[in-house]
């Protein structure tokens, strides 16, 4: 029977938050103000100058300052309770979470622009195209500010290797919570480029029609950029089976030819942790541990033989 020192020494948290999950907040914290400042500046512009393109890109931006808020809040949250047995299995995931919101609010946005496009195609609206394009400058440039911030802990997917030459996934990871920051940071500056370029061409050429097209083009993107951003958010939320590491998970067991695992389950816990659940039959359980040892995105191991 084991005594308490070692009971206590199997004992372990919960805690699967992200290695950069501090640096994270902080980043994205400072976005947050920058934004924050930059739509003051743009709405109070647009009540200056009488340009309705400014008023609402200031809006706009307003509703990704909320979104912003609350990635940098699910952060917050996420540290505060990481160590509370209330979850299960830690606070990995409201980030995820928080991402998945923001991947809504962004679909939303995508829509209001372009049904505001598309009327305007047919109703165009008199634009101060001089002070509009100096302000849609300056937006830009806090939007890169921000990209430049955030793009110090958000990494695109990448492969690597364990000594058994598995290749994981290009999800491996993912801080879903940064990712949805940065689109929101993206599709800001992209709504900025769009504009100025529309700006240029109504001020020079007298092209109205490209203000509203802009608008549209740039509607399509937003939209393509939410959908894959709530795919993946939803697909960890609803603990969506992490094909690779289980792949690599029944390898490993079941090299040897003398085990056989006959129910698995792995879903992520966390941007960089995954859990599982291996019943095998043939070996015993500090034989399953030692074969899966390797498999270093396991934060969480139940293993039940038969």
């Amino acid at each position: 029977m084991a005594t308490l020192p070692e009971i206590d020494a199997l004992a372990h948290d919960h805690v699967f938050l992200g290695a950069a999950h501090d640096a994270n907040a902080r980043r994205t914290l400072w976005v947050v103000w920058l934004t924050a400042v930059m739509m003051v500046g743009e709405i109070a512009a647009g009540y200056w100058t009488g340009s309705m393109a400014l008023l609402a890109d200031g809006f706009h931006m307003a509703t990704h300052a909320g979104a912003l808020a609350v990635a940098a809040a699910a952060y917050a949250y996420a540290r505060r309770h990481a160590h509370s047995a209330a979850y299960s299995f830690g606070t990995g995931k409201v980030g995820d979470l928080a991402g998945f919101a923001s991947a809504m609010v962004l679909g939303l946005i995508a829509l209001g622009i372009g049904v505001e496009s598309v009327l305007r195609l047919f109703e165009p609206i008199r634009v101060a195209f001089g002070e509009a394009t100096i302000v849609a400058v300056l937006g830009l440039a806090v939007n890169l500010a921000s990209a430049v911030l955030l793009s110090g802990g958000h990494h695109h997917g990448h492969a690597h290797h364990h000594d058994h030459d598995h290749d994981h996934d290009h999800h491996h990871g993912h801080d879903n919570n940064l990712r949805s920051a940065y689109m929101h940071v993206l599709a800001d500056a992209l709504t900025s480029v769009l504009a100025i370029a529309a700006l240029l061409a109504g001020r020079y050429l007298g092209w109205a029609w490209m203000d509203p097209a802009m608008g549209i083009v740039g509607a399509v993107v937003i939209a393509r950029w939410s959908w894959t951003l709530m795919r993946d958010t939803a697909a960890v939320l609803l603990d969506r089976t992490d094909d690779p590491v289980a792949m690599e998970v029944r390898a490993l067991v079941e090299a040897g030819g003398d085990a056989r695992i006959v129910d698995l389950h792995v879903w992520r816990v966390g941007p960089e942790a995954r859990a599982a659940i291996v019943s095998v039959v043939g070996v015993d359980a500090d034989a399953i541990r030692a074969r899966l040892a390797p498999v270093h995105e396991l934060a969480h191991l139940t293993v039940e033989c038969r």
